[in-house]
């Protein structure tokens, strides 16, 4: 397929605000992909890589600025970019008002063939020529977008930025207008034509004449639209209910919400309880070594998943250590990991997250702070999938491969987490008790009977804490501090998803020392993408953690609500912005 036909498609799908044309037009798209079928429906979401894969582009907006600047023509360089930014509100805007196609050199043959001759740094309209721009681009294919944004993912050590910057200038230079458009937005994650999850879900199903719940199931297990759409086309539901899940190849998390005892037990008429850690999510995928193997082939493997689906295996040496000590079988556990001091007591979540930022010098990270893995739910066991299973039997499987022919009693097993299940509130208060006094958090309450639901946050999960309930919000604005702050940003504008939107809660200033301040400044600094007086605009990259005592209505955001006394509590390094927390999550904490 021609990248100027999934652009113009793009476009179409932009333009339609009612759901059921968009998942029409998403349908049409999938069906006259084909062989490019995998890469469009990745596309089409604004990804590259399949959901599982934590491969980025690792492109900033500084980068793709050169890149548009470069193929725009020798008179404009990325401050001129981000002018026009800042005056246009998008980059793919900024990308489709100018005309490439004719700057010549090693980087305008990047990406899959050469630039045609073409005016260069013209200031066009977005829709001048309806769209087209020059008329000798390279008849750029989404294959040759795709195979290049690979390339481009992959170029590391010395000299992989100007490599980047190349082989985006490549791209550029051989791009129409509405082409430009949709090809900036895809390389910095900013589609946002109204197309998400669900949509190309339902889409799939449509366009290859299959049921929904298949579709669904398949995308749960492999997070791979592009896997899924083709072996809908392909094969069928008898393809898609052969799709399982594969030790590597990590899983959304099952995800849980805010409750209270008396309305588990109303629910469910049984609670399942355990404790709740003050830790990082973690999904281990271990396979042990063949010993039949005469040639030792099979060495074995052993992968870790952070909540985002991100590979912490590297930094995260002792969950390694962990599947080779007490692992016999091929699994997939589900828990979390905590940081602990010299006397195996919990120490703050913190912590933790100074060892999933580690990629180098990690012995040094473990000298300095302790881990150990804590497991509370099995995926797979020795070829059989998990997820369909309720949660009692899961967990009665999680302590077999964890005790396999160790003889040892539950509470003896390391890694191990306990499981009560209980009708009575006294014996749950007891559970909270004892956790509180071993130093975590509290407790989760979960129905005994639920499956395994990735990505899903649902009643069958609810957590439960002594104290105020937190919000992960987005921050999308700062101010720069006064007197000896003034070279730090000290007040920052925090917002929660509204679905593809941010709206704003409120601003938070307090909790926050000098010496936090500067880190946070240090984080921020690149991300900000306009400044006005003191006020700085950033682009939503950084996710915080914030405590507050109420949720008042307000016309001063535009959630239409403020959060009364809001306090910093930490940067959640191990969410991305698509994991912040939710404007129906705000109201449903305040209507309690």
């Amino acid at each position: 397929m021609e990248f100027a036909t999934f652009a113009d498609r793009a476009a179409t799908i932009e333009a339609e605000s009612a759901d059921l044309e968009i998942v029409a037009h998403v349908r049409d798209l999938l069906a006259e992909a084909g062989d490019d079928l995998p890469i469009v429906a990745r596309f089409v979401q604004g990804r590259v890589f399949p959901a599982w894969d934590s491969t980025t582009l690792d492109i900033g907006p500084n980068t793709c600025y050169d890149a548009i600047a470069r193929a725009a023509g020798t008179n404009v360089d990325a401050d001129d970019v981000e002018d026009r930014l800042a005056e246009r509100g998008e980059i793919g805007a900024v990308a489709a008002s100018y005309d490439f196609g004719g700057q010549q050199g090693l980087g305008a043959f990047m990406g899959g063939g050469g630039a045609g001759a073409g005016g260069a740094g013209g200031d066009n309209d977005d829709h001048n020529n309806g769209g087209t721009g020059n008329n000798n681009t390279g008849n750029l294919t989404v294959r040759e977008v795709n195979d290049t944004l690979t390339d481009l993912a992959a170029a590391e050590g010395s000299g992989s930025q100007d490599r980047k910057v190349d082989l985006l200038f490549g791209l550029f230079n051989r791009c129409s207008n509405d082409e430009a458009r949709y090809l900036a937005r895809l390389v910095l994650s900013e589609m946002r034509i109204g197309v998400g999850e669900g949509t190309v879900r339902d889409a799939i199903a449509e366009a290859f004449d299959v049921p929904q719940e298949p579709v669904e199931r398949a995308l749960q297990v492999s997070n791979d639209y592009g896997q899924v759409a083709e072996t809908a086309r392909e094969d069928g539901v008898s393809g898609l209910d052969e799709i399982d899940l594969e030790i590597g190849r990590p899983v959304q998390a099952m995800l849980a919400q805010a409750g209270t005892v008396t309305d588990a037990l109303e629910e469910w008429d049984e609670a399942a309880v355990e404790w709740k850690y003050d830790g990082a999510r973690i999904q281990l995928h271990y396979d042990p070594a063949d010993p039949g193997d005469p040639d030792g082939d099979n060495k074995g493997e052993t992968h870790v998943f952070s909540r985002n689906m991100e590979a912490v295996t590297d930094a995260l040496p002792e969950v390694v250590e962990f599947a080779n000590e007490h692992l016999d079988s091929p699994v997939i556990l589900d828990g979390e990991v905590v940081a602990i001091d010299d006397d195996g007591s919990p120490l703050p979540f913190q912590e933790v997250l100074k060892r999933f930022r580690r990629k180098h010098d990690v012995a040094k990270a473990r000298e300095d702070v302790s881990v150990r893995p804590v497991f509370f739910d099995c995926l797979h066991a020795d070829g059989d999938d998990l997820l369909d299973e309720p949660l009692v039997e899961r967990h009665d499987q999680l302590e077999s491969v964890l005790a396999a022919e160790r003889q040892q009693e539950p509470e003896e097993i390391d890694g191990f987490s306990l499981l009560w299940v209980t009708d009575d509130p006294d014996e749950i208060e007891a559970v909270d008790a004892d956790a509180l006094e071993a130093g975590h958090e509290g407790i989760m309450l979960k129905n005994p009977d639920s499956t395994y639901s990735p990505g899903r946050r649902g009643k069958n999960w609810q957590k439960r804490k002594p104290d105020v309930e937190t919000l992960d919000c987005v921050v999308t604005g700062a101010e720069w501090g006064e007197g000896r702050r003034a070279t730090f940003l000290g007040t920052f504008e925090l917002s929660v998803r509204d679905g593809d939107d941010l709206e704003t809660v409120g601003k938070v200033a307090t909790g926050i020392t000098d010496e936090k301040l500067e880190e946070l400044t240090e984080l921020l600094e690149p991300h900000i993408v306009a400044e006005d007086g003191t006020a700085v605009e950033l682009e939503p990259a950084v996710v915080f953690e914030v405590g507050y005592e109420e949720i008042q209505t307000s016309p001063t955001y535009s959630s239409g609500y403020a959060l009364r006394f809001p306090r910093f509590l930490g940067v959640r390094y191990d969410k991305d912005t698509e994991g912040a927390d939710t404007l129906e999550r705000l109201e449903m904490l305040r209507d309690e």
